[in-house]
This record gives structure tokens, sequence and C-alpha cells, in this order.
């Protein structure tokens, strides 16, 4: 909006209004305005939650130290997505598709987060949506995304060819190309991608919501994976950086840098209240939220196989909780680990509270790390 407002309108009037063309400058003031609105609307939004009673609910099984925890406001999320989406807004070109695409999809899994939340504190129903419902409107809304592509593919601004880390030119392509001179069986041909997009975003948003279990835990790996992010969509937008590091260049997808910059800045506002002992926990209209928009960005720059590095804790965080149930039910009542999610295990296992967060973000700052130094190594 000021995007439009400030360069596509007043700047022949203006000249010095030519800044705002700068993508560069444009996400600096998106991270800014997004940290700012965290910081000065998060009192309202606490002491709001507060008034309505929204608190947060600790399981009876899960580490005693937590249960001290309950009634600290909830739903923190909401300020969140108003700090993310509101800058984005404002300093993104709102005719680029993507940005309407990343922005949608925040929302909508946003919304799958708030209902959730919705029924677990303000109706009293600790259990929330039911997980079959939860997968599976979090399944639509990533199709939704998937079949957006496919149109865009189909007109020729994206393309369904996956970038593979350590490689230069292998690019697999998710679309079976040779259904598509079958008769009436040609959007047979997307169904893999589809279905690969499905799932991408779907592990990727419960991951974030399994880690969202200690003060700042959640939040710190999202400021290293978006920041790692918004690196990824600055190069594979920049016609210099994108031909030295070999990647294809796709020059539409430059704007969702504003994005990644405005889910920094959100987040480290939000820190400021979640930081333990915290006043305020996002619930999963927040976790759901970002880890959607994360896994909504790596789909469309093509970094998914990436994902395990960029969001490294997310997917560790994610794996435990896989294979602790799987190894309760196949090997009768077996535990690999002394509690999933991960971090639990390491609470348990006599880690302080504050010793787990730090250590856990020092590992998503190393696996972020990593997944910059692929670009090159290829």
């Amino acid at each position: 909006m000021l995007y439009w407002l400030l360069y596509q309108k007043l700047f022949p009037y203006f000249r010095l209004f030519r800044i705002f063309r700068y993508l560069t400058f444009r996400t600096v003031f998106a991270s800014l305005t997004a940290l700012l609105i965290g910081l000065l609307i998060g009192p309202f939004v606490i002491e709001r939650l507060r008034e309505f009673q929204i608190g947060q609910y600790i399981r009876e099984d899960g580490p005693q130290s937590h249960q001290k925890k309950g009634g600290t406001p909830t739903m923190g999320g909401v300020l969140i997505c108003i700090s993310i989406l509101v800058p984005t807004l404002l300093w993104s070109d709102l005719s680029n598709p993507f940005v309407w695409l990343i922005v949608l999809s925040t929302t909508a899994f946003g919304a799958i987060g708030f209902t959730d939340d919705y029924i677990k504190t303000v109706r009293r129903n600790n259990k929330g949506l039911s997980a079959r419902q939860k997968l599976g409107l979090q399944f639509l809304a990533s199709a939704a995304v998937a079949v957006a592509l496919t149109v865009m593919d189909m007109h020729g601004e994206y393309s369904t060819r996956l970038v593979v880390p350590f490689s230069k030119r292998f690019r697999p392509d998710l679309v079976w190309q040779w259904l598509g001179h079958i008769p009436h069986m040609g959007w047979l041909a997307f169904l893999p991608f589809v279905i690969f997009v499905m799932l991408v975003i779907t592990f990727s948003s419960n991951a974030v919501n399994l880690t969202d279990g200690l003060d700042g835990l959640a939040i710190g790996c999202t400021i290293i994976a978006a920041g790692a992010l918004t690196v990824l969509t600055y190069v594979s937008g920049h016609v210099v950086f994108s031909d030295y590091l070999e990647l294809q260049r796709m020059p539409m997808v430059s704007e969702l840098t504003i994005f990644c910059g405005s889910m920094v800045g959100a987040s480290i506002g939000f820190l400021w209240y979640n930081a333990h002992p915290a006043e305020v926990f996002m619930g999963d209209v927040g976790s759901l939220a970002l880890g959607g928009a994360i896994g909504t960005v790596a789909v469309i720059i093509k970094q998914e196989l990436l994902l395990p590095f960029i969001g490294g804790v997310f997917i560790m965080e994610a794996v435990s909780v896989m294979l602790q149930v799987g190894s309760y039910k196949l090997r009768g009542g077996k535990r690999i680990f002394r509690m999933a999610p991960l971090h639990h295990h390491f609470e348990l296992g006599g880690w302080s509270e504050s010793k787990v967060i730090a250590r856990f973000w020092i590992l998503a700052l190393v696996f972020a790390l990593l997944a910059l130094t692929t670009l090159k190594l290829r």
C-alpha cells in the first residue's frame, strides 16, 4: 500500500521517494514496522486476553515445573499475525501474486489455530479440534496453495521443478508430463506436486506447533528460520546473486523478502513478551500460522528440501514425537525418550528450561547456517 502510494504514485512528483523502489530498504522498514507493532500493541493484546480469561491449559502429564504456568494468557499468536501481515501489506508490491498467496496461506493456518484455541480456552474444551479435523483443515489449506501454484505454472509464472541441495543440474519435476497427453487425464499430472506441497506445508505447520512448549523456544527458532528464508528469497530473485550461486532466478519471489523480514520483526517483538518467564503464549494460532508461512515460503522458492536445515529444530521436535508414538504402539508401550517432544526429554534429564531454550537456539542457528552454505556447495 505504501509502496503503491509513495513510489508508484508520488515518485514522479517527489524524486526522493525513489528510495522506496529498493527491496532492501522496504524489507528493513517492514521488519521495523513489525517490531514496533508487536512492542506497542503487545500490552493491549495481553490485557484483553486476561480480561477474557483466555489462559493456557497445562497438561497434567507434562513436567511438574510447568504447572505454575497455568492461566498464562494464550492466543498471543493473534499479535504475531497482525505484526506480520500489516507490514507486508504496507511495504510490498500488492500486484505480485506471491504476496497474496503467502498472506492468504498465513491467514488460513492462523484461522485454523484460532479455531482450535477458541474451542480449548473460550468454550473450555481442552481437546479443541480433533486431530482428524485439524489435519483435514491443514491439508485443505495446503492443497489450495498447491492448486494456486499449478495455475501459475500453467501461466509460466512458476516452475514445479525442485531445487536439490548440493546439485547444480538435477532438477526433478513433480509433474508427470506424460499424463498430460492422455485425454481427460491431464489434471492427474499435477497430483504428485499437489500431494508433495500438502505434506511439506502441513508437516512444517505441525512441527512449529510441537516445538511451542517452552518460553521463547519456538519463537526464537522462528527468528532464525525466518532470517534464513529472508536471505534465500532475496538471492533467488536477485539477478547477480542467483547467477553467481547458480540458482534458478525467480524475479517475482523477491517480494517475499519483505514478508520474511516482517516475520523476523514480528517474532522479535513477540519474544519480548514470550521470553522466560512468559507473559503470553502464542497458542496454536501463532504456531500454525508461523509453520504454515515457513512451509509456504519454502515451497514457493522451491527450497523444500532445505527445510530440514532451515527449520532443523522444528524437524527434530516433530520426528521425536513420531518416533515416540511409533515406538509406543509397535513395541508394547516402550518409549525412546523420557517424554516427547524432544525438549521435554532434556528437561526431565535435569536441564533447566533456560538451558534447553538457549541450546536449541544454538542448534537452530547452526542448522540455518548449514542451509545457507548449501547455496554455493553445488
